[in-house]
């Protein structure tokens, strides 16, 4: 399940599971191809593991428990950072800032798909890329608002929850894992996106044939953040991988 809730949340969603079914279930609902899906990545170690993942790898979401450790590095880095405030055709991703409790998940899938090649599966005249033209104009805090009242959001969110393999929480339960979304821009970047953050965070230079799955990916993204919690005595490193690409049907 996820997620940590956002300072100065108007609303509350039920959690998403962390799921690859009911994360594609929801972002099919809303529109995007059925030549798209999300799948579990059950090992970055080990190669015959990772090899049954579809490639290109388009965007990759990591699963975790919101730490001591996490918070540490988050509010140190954030600190000297200002407030994103990036608009337009001319951002290099587009980046959704949290503000309806227990909506990680979703603000997670939502960044998968609206970034690098996902977004080019699209469905056209459907909720997904009526609610990318709306938001792609508007400042952070009004791509928020316009989450936040979205009948066709919520609609779909709710029914994508309660669909998980266990019972969905009530939406003023709290739970502690979060979602961490990376994807790789058309400019060949690595980027981090969190809803939670105080903006896009941009992680390193990929070369053109890497996907977020490559080595140099993971070892800008994944692994740099297991290492810290390692590196800090974090205790047991639970966490999880579902990647966004080629559909297995």
């Amino acid at each position: 399940m996820a997620s940590a809730a956002a300072p100065g949340q108007m609303k509350r969603f039920v959690p998403l599971e962390n799921n690859p079914e009911v994360m594609t279930s929801l972002l099919h609902k809303l529109g995007l191809s059925k030549n798209v899906a999300f799948q579990d990545v059950f090992s970055i170690d080990e190669p015959e593991l990772l090899a049954f993942v579809p490639r290109p790898a388009y965007a990759l979401l990591l699963v975790f428990p919101v730490s001591k450790t996490y918070e540490k590095f988050r509010s140190e880095e954030d600190a000297g950072k200002e407030e994103y405030t990036g608009k337009g055709e001319g951002e290099e991703v587009l980046w959704f800032k949290q503000t309806i409790g227990n909506a990680c998940g979703l603000i997670g899938v939502l960044h998968a798909v609206s970034n690098g090649p996902a977004k080019n599966h699209i469905e056209p005249n459907t909720e997904l890329s009526k609610l990318l033209s709306e938001a792609i104009p508007l400042e952070p805090a009004k791509r928020a608002d316009l989450l936040s009242t979205s009948n066709a959001i919520e609609t779909a969110h709710q029914a994508a929850a309660v669909t998980g393999d266990t019972a969905a929480p009530s939406a003023d339960e709290s739970v502690d894992l979060h979602f961490v979304c990376f994807v790789k821009s058309q400019e060949g970047r690595l980027w981090e996106l969190d809803g939670r953050r105080k903006g896009p965070l941009m992680r390193g230079t990929l070369s053109m044939d890497d996907d977020v799955l490559s080595e140099a990916a993971l070892q800008l993204g994944v692994r740099a953040f297991l290492k810290r919690e390692a590196d800090a005595g974090g205790g047991e490193l639970r966490f999880s991988l579902i990647v966004l690409g080629p559909s297995l049907d």
